[in-house]
């Protein structure tokens, strides 16, 4: 009798084992499956060797998933390719109203005008730069959608395009009293990485420094590479700061606020490999880049 049961318990751990050994397996090729279907651009389905029924169910419900997901993504990359399309044409469409505009205000200002038609004139100059700027911006953003666009790099001297673009920035620094503080390592950093959207990086940065700066402008380039602009913002707060890089998002109570200009940075960053990310400690706002 002992005998007997210690066959019967012996064979059910045998099928036991067997079992688990064969599940292990069924979800190992899944695993494996699913994760190739995933890295490439594939419609392939999922597939095992199992006959368990249990198995073939997650399998089927699994596949009905990646079918559906297939379905979303190619309603995402639609709905995104007709909103590039969309922003493209408004960009174009504001141009050429902006443009004559500016030449009749360039006009005016050379006609003899009393001093309140002069401060009329020059918030009316004021405003149709801003939103001159924010048409420039949304063609960028447009143009940074495609996320597999390609660019042009080249071995590139990060402290002469830095240094470059802050003097560029000097004269409005100073119109609102931003007084920088600048520590560029003597090194020479070199990245290979694409010039011209490295400059609208720093721009869009350094825009965003008039936008939300109390006063300061911290630049650092450090022989590593790293790049960290920070201000004085009290005006945000940390929930707000782990947003900025959204899309749409956009601070109320900013002066202002386009929403665009530091995600334009971010993407632009990502095209050429690097990483940038945004922090909020003691009332300041930190922006650090760091490319590879």
């Amino acid at each position: 009798m002992n005998i007997a049961l210690y066959i019967i318990f012996s064979l059910i751990i045998i099928i036991l084992v067997t079992k688990i050994y064969m599940l292990k397996k069924s979800l190992k090729e899944i695993e494996s499956s699913l994760d190739k279907i995933l890295k490439s651009d594939t419609n392939n389905l999922i597939t095992t060797s199992s006959s368990d029924k249990d198995i073939k169910n997650l399998i089927i419900f699994l596949n009905k998933e990646l079918k559906e997901l297939r379905k979303q993504k190619l309603q995402y990359e639609a709905g995104n390719q007709e909103l590039k399309k969309n922003i493209t044409n408004i960009s174009h469409d504001l141009r050429t109203p902006l443009t004559a505009i500016n030449g009749y205000v360039d006009l005016l200002e050379k006609e003899e005008l009393v001093e309140s038609q002069k401060e009329y004139l020059s918030i009316v100059k004021k405003k149709v730069n801003e939103l001159t700027e924010l048409t420039s911006q949304l063609f960028d953003f447009s143009k940074t959608m495609d996320s597999n666009i390609q660019i042009n790099k080249e071995n590139c001297c990060i402290n002469e395009i830095l240094e470059e673009t802050l003097s560029s920035y000097y004269a409005v620094l100073k119109e609102q009293n931003i007084a920088p503080n600048i520590l560029i390592c003597k090194e020479k950093v070199y990245k290979t990485i694409n010039k011209i959207s490295l400059i609208r990086i720093f721009e869009n940065i350094l825009s965003n420094v008039l936008k939300y700066s109390d006063g300061d402008l911290n630049v650092k380039l450090k022989e590593n590479g790293l790049i960290v602009f920070s201000n004085k913002a009290n005006e945000l707060d940390e929930t707000t700061v782990q947003k900025i890089f959204d899309r749409y998002f956009t601070v109320e109570n900013a002066q202002r606020s386009t929403g665009i200009g530091l995600s334009i940075a971010k993407q632009l960053v990502e095209l050429n490999g690097g990483n940038i990310v945004a922090k909020y400690a003691k009332g300041n706002l930190i922006i650090e880049i760091r490319l590879v």
